[in-house]
């Protein structure tokens, strides 16, 4: 089996208030009822805005040693700057980040904006724009990405391509390396439609069967009517089950 690592796209959700965090358990406390249920958390905060040493620092006190946290880079970066000029802000970035989450950061994730599409020239200036030294994923939002010649150069630098489930885009399984990413948006209704166990499956397989792949970082962001929570426990269920199967457990 695969080292996997399977959580959701944020946490901070209010209308997951007596659907997930329990009547009554202020919201100070919600990351650490959140950490008795999954062991590795997608912050999308940090796409919104530039993270905080104190508030990752604050979260790495608050997860288990062997929480991993996967962190989203700044829209500054991705959308409006598009990686021009941006080398002190990805500098500043990466440092932050490293500093406030140690050895428990895991993927850096790039979503880039759904109206930019491929060219070579594009490709390029966002590779060479990565530290290698990260973890990087790259999150393509135009299906033009979509292209053997996108997998092979990321799989030359050693950089993940973020395979994912949305109503408009392919959702195949891409390995361009040891580490591959998953996300799952919601379809046919984006950020709501809780998946079937069939589709789960499936996606465990297919995962299992990628190769180079040695570990998976697999995220739910349908947080509508927390479908997130649900698929996830639904995920980690099928996993187990499959390493008992393998182990003869």
């Amino acid at each position: 089996m695969k080292s996997w690592h399977i959580g959701c796209s944020g946490f901070h959700y209010r209308h997951w208030k007596e659907r997930f965090y329990p009547a009554g358990l202020p919201q100070r406390r919600w990351f650490e009822y959140y950490c008795q249920h999954f062991s590795t958390l997608e912050l999308n905060v940090t796409f919104y805005r530039f993270p905080q040493l104190s508030a990752l620092e604050n979260w790495y006190q608050k997860s288990s040693p062997e929480f991993r946290f996967a962190v989203k880079a700044p829209r500054l970066i991705t959308h409006y700057k598009q990686f021009n000029d941006s080398a002190q802000l990805l500098a500043d970035f990466y440092g932050i980040i490293q500093e406030g989450l140690r050895e428990k950061l895991g993927p850096v994730l790039f979503q880039l904006p759904p109206r930019m599409n491929f060219t070579e020239e594009r490709l390029l200036r966002i590779v060479e724009s990565l530290d290698p030294a990260f973890a990087n994923v790259l999150e393509f939002r135009h299906p033009s990405w979509w292209e053997g010649v996108v997998y092979q150069e990321l799989a030359r630098r050693g950089i993940s391509f973020c395979g994912q489930s949305h109503p408009h885009l392919p959702d195949a399984v891409i390995p361009t390396g040891p580490l591959l990413y998953y996300r799952l948006h919601g379809t046919p209704e984006l950020y709501k439609s809780p998946y079937p166990v069939e589709f789960l499956h499936r996606l465990t397989h297919e995962i299992e069967a990628a190769e180079p792949v040695r570990e998976a970082f697999v995220y739910f962001n349908n947080d509508i009517d927390a479908s997130a929570i649900l698929n996830g426990h639904q995920l980690q269920d099928y996993v187990r089950e499959l390493a008992k199967d393998q182990s003869g457990a």
